[in-house]
């Protein structure tokens, strides 16, 4: 299944849910489906931003990736662990929006990946930016981020979905 593929099956199941449904928290600390799919649509959309600033820059950058940077791209994706970011980085994502608004926000996503699939290999694999947790990636390596990180997330989602369309 291909990352455009992956997002439709996101956008398949959010009919499914109800507004209660996709807005429950079934117990502190934990996401409500809402709150997942705002934050996999937010880092998709910083992830491209990046690729866009990839696009722009006129320096050839030398250094490559961290340790871990390394193992997630050669092993194709997250470790299936839950990973949880430092508190400044961990705030939890909105939980307002009903599924129409999330709807057409992974469209939006799907979009400007669209747009940048035709584009993205063309771009200088030297011209990188640096990932606070990664080392430096290039347009490709931003761009296929995004797919590694919607995968990462599908382990959640079903949990989420076993707790809420249960009730």
């Amino acid at each position: 299944m291909n990352d455009l593929q992956l997002i439709e099956t996101y956008k398949n199941d959010l009919p499914n849910y109800s507004v209660e449904q996709l807005r429950h928290i079934p117990e502190t600390g934990v996401w409500s489906l809402c709150q997942m799919y705002n934050h996999v649509i937010v880092v998709a959309n910083e992830y491209l931003d990046q690729v866009d600033s990839c696009a722009s820059v006129t320096e050839e950058q030398n250094l490559g990736k961290t340790e871990f940077g390394e193992r997630l791209f050669q092993n194709g994706g997250f470790p299936p662990i839950k990973i949880r970011l430092p508190g400044e980085m961990n705030a939890p994502p909105s939980n307002k929006e009903t599924g129409e608004e999330l709807m057409r926000r992974l469209e939006q996503v799907m979009e400007r990946m669209q747009d940048w699939e035709r584009k993205v290999d063309a771009i200088n694999p030297y011209y990188k930016i640096k990932h606070g947790g990664f080392g430096w990636l290039n347009a490709r390596e931003w761009y296929d981020l995004i797919g590694m990180h919607f995968r990462h997330h599908l382990r959640q989602k079903s949990e989420l979905e076993r707790r809420v369309l249960v009730k």
